[in-house]
């Protein structure tokens, strides 16, 4: 067998497995959680920059809520 016989088995050889391969690599790895209860999750752990993400979500709560109750008075964002 010649030499670029031997490199082209050994690449299909080495591509096989990456080509059959089924694993599922979607972001969603538990598709049982939102992605609102990981943030929650995230936001109650003692890893640097939870108390961000809690604030920020306090913060979305709040407008999403303001929203609401101008929506139901009939009221235009200021």
């Amino acid at each position: 067998m010649s030499k670029r016989g031997i490199a082209l088995l050994g690449a299909v050889l080495t591509l096989a497995p990456v080509a059959c391969d089924s694993k599922d690599d979607s972001l969603n790895k538990n598709p049982a959680l939102t992605q609102r209860a990981r943030d929650s999750i995230f936001a109650n752990s003692t890893i640097p920059g939870a108390k961000a993400v809690k604030k920020s979500m306090s913060v979305a709560d709040s407008v999403a809520a303001r929203q609401g109750r101008m929506s139901d008075t009939g009221q235009q964002n200021p």
